[in-house]
């Protein structure tokens, strides 16, 4: 536990100050960028960016750490094997692309920008490729490289994001994507002297295994990934309104404010993944499990509650024009739980190597999230894409769980996580009855909020984050 927090504080240090300096992005396309429309474009093809990221990586990633971390593999073999295939499909991937820019333009509704499209091919490339190398860093447990290297490139594409839309005055949806691919590629450039395989040799043998472990992981991320974008990517084609673009541009900016909930999730899950399998070779390891998915519950709740009592504060992120759609922060904010907690839970089925089950689990809440937009886009419009998400990563946690206690048991401290639940449940009650029914100003409902939330860091405190464990202020509070 005391590596994992380590890793995780790095990692999501990095992934959280990262994630923050990309917040100012947020407010510069809001209130800089002419049009709301034009964030809906960046809304849209960030959408296609994320599903076609998962394709080309087509589980690799996961399938690295597993085989890397098999006595019977050589570790080198498998990262080279890896390496190179990656390599090879992503630039074949871009140069296709490239070449037929102008027909996937046409079909995508961006028939006058095909250099979107091409912009877009090439980025998304290098982002594949990249995560085998990243995945490396890891695995290495070098999360200080790791978390430099991912800051680099916020820094770069915020700079030069800065330097076209505010210092050269070219408030074009053009130059979002320019500045994503120049800072992309600089970042590629700058990992490859830390992760270049030098020894190890590519082993078609290995390639075929890890392809056999890891194409299911495929069908489980591309139905996994479009849960999580595919109300961006439909919503164009379903919303029946004359301004589908700008209600788009809304949804997404509105999307962006919960993102903190998300930086804690990736931040998790960056050192969770290699800890659970490297943990999978001692006998310890189911209780390790069960506690990690205590305390990222615990945190998550904190986190949701922090934004929702402060959402006066975080609704600055996005321009007064996108606040129409503050309401469905809150729903997104559980969404994004519901989604870690099903992240924690997957790890039975890719340890027991029967990740067909995620794929399943993937596929239920992919015909739950298509179901849902088509009837409900048309109807209300985002709050059926919002909606959706939640409904699909709710269901498909149960099953997950349900399931994995009976293929392979963990025993979860289900009391504690009830407990923690209904505390939040409860201090939302309150909060959203005084704040409906009393005409309090902003200040006042924040205090309210700030008192909630130390109501709720008193149980963690007493129940499981005793302050006399903690390092130095810990002295002041042992009996």
């Amino acid at each position: 536990m005391k590596s994992l927090a380590k890793d995780t504080a790095i990692y999501g240090l990095s992934s959280i100050i990262g994630k923050f300096l990309n917040y100012l992005l947020v407010p510069l396309y809001t209130y800089v960028l002419a049009r709301t429309e034009d964030y809906g474009i960046v809304t849209n093809l960030y959408a296609w960016t994320a599903l076609l990221l998962v394709i080309l990586t087509y589980g690799m990633e996961t399938g690295f750490f597993r085989f890397a971390n098999r006595e019977d593999y050589v570790a080198k073999d498998v990262y080279k094997t890896a390496f190179l295939t990656l390599f090879s499909t992503s630039a074949l991937f871009a140069l296709m692309v490239v070449l037929f820019r102008q027909p996937i333009a046409n079909v995508l509704g961006y028939t006058g920008h095909s250099e979107f499209i091409a912009m877009m091919a090439v980025t998304v490339a290098l982002d594949a490729f990249s995560s085998i190398p990243f995945a490396y860093l890891r695995y290495q447990k070098r999360p200080m490289v790791f978390a430099a290297l991912k800051l680099l490139f916020v820094l770069l594409n915020i700079g030069f994001n800065i330097l076209f839309l505010v210092v050269l005055g070219k408030n074009d949806v053009f130059y979002v994507f320019l500045s994503n691919i120049l800072a992309t590629t600089i970042q590629t450039l700058c990992l490859l002297p830390f992760t270049m395989p030098r020894d190890g040799h590519f082993d078609g043998t290995v390639l075929k295994e890890m392809l056999r472990y890891s194409l299911p992981l495929l069908v489980l991320g591309v139905a996994g990934i479009m849960n999580q974008t595919l109300d961006r990517i439909l919503f164009p084609y379903l919303y029946t309104g004359e301004d589908a673009q700008a209600q788009l541009g809304i949804y997404g900016a509105c999307f962006k404010v919960a993102m903190v909930m998300m930086m804690f999730t990736q931040a998790f899950r960056y050192a969770y993944e290699p800890f659970v399998f490297a943990k999978h070779k001692d006998r310890q390891s189911v209780e390790a499990y069960a506690d990690a998915m205590k305390y990222y519950i615990i945190f998550s709740y904190l986190i949701l509650l922090g934004v929702i009592f402060y959402l006066d504060i975080f609704r600055y992120i996005v321009s007064s024009a996108y606040w129409e759609g503050l309401k469905i922060v809150p729903v997104v904010l559980w969404t994004y739980v519901f989604q870690g907690i099903y992240f924690n839970l997957s790890f039975w089925y890719k340890l027991t190597d029967e990740t067909k089950w995620g794929a399943y689990f993937s596929l239920i809440g992919l015909g739950i999230t298509l179901v849902l937009q088509i009837v409900g886009v048309p109807l209300i419009g985002y709050w059926a894409s919002c909606g959706s998400s939640l409904v699909c990563y709710f269901v498909i946690m149960l099953l997950s769980y349900f399931i994995g206690q009976k293929k392979a048991p963990i025993p979860y401290d289900m009391k504690s996580i009830g407990q923690y639940t209904l505390l939040t449940f409860g201090l939302l009650a309150v909060y959203y009855y005084i704040r409906h029914y009393f005409d309090l100003n902003m200040w006042v409902l924040m205090a309210i909020g700030t008192f909630f939330i130390g109501v709720y860091i008193i149980k963690m405190t007493r129940r499981d984050f005793p302050l006399s464990g903690l390092p130095v202020v810990g002295n002041y509070f042992k009996k």
